[in-house]
């Protein structure tokens, strides 16, 4: 199993700063992408940004040159650096770790975090 642990989100005014951090902890063979979604009020879940091993990173169009996506492959982390931060960036922020099996490693798919709230006040 797989397990995402989220922090850093919080209340910020408009144009201020957050970073969200997220670790996987369990037993695995190897995490191919790590990113974050987000569910703001009234809305579907959507992506904010992903990775792949060896790809870019995609960011969605609402947050490219505000928010920035680091990984850290050595602690199994991903960070999400947001800035200018706007009201209708609130919502629910999911980390999420893509998973490769090996033979004594079963666990594989797309996991999720619990979800970390982050509130942008105007």
């Amino acid at each position: 199993q797989v397990q995402l642990v989220e922090s850093g989100g919080g209340l910020v005014q408009a144009g201020g700063t957050l970073r969200l951090s997220c670790t996987a902890t369990g037993s695995f063979f190897r995490i191919y992408g790590m990113g974050w979604f987000r569910q703001t009020p009234g809305n579907q879940r959507e992506l904010v940004a992903h990775t792949y091993d060896g790809g870019r990173t995609n960011y969605a169009d609402s947050v490219t040159g505000r928010f920035t996506l680091s990984r850290d492959n050595a602690k199994n982390a991903v960070y999400l650096q947001m800035s200018g931060l706007k009201p209708e960036d609130t919502g629910a922020y999911y980390c999420i770790a893509d998973v490769v099996s090996s033979a004594d490693k079963p666990a594989a798919g797309r996991y999720w975090g619990q979800g970390t709230q982050v509130t942008v006040s105007s």
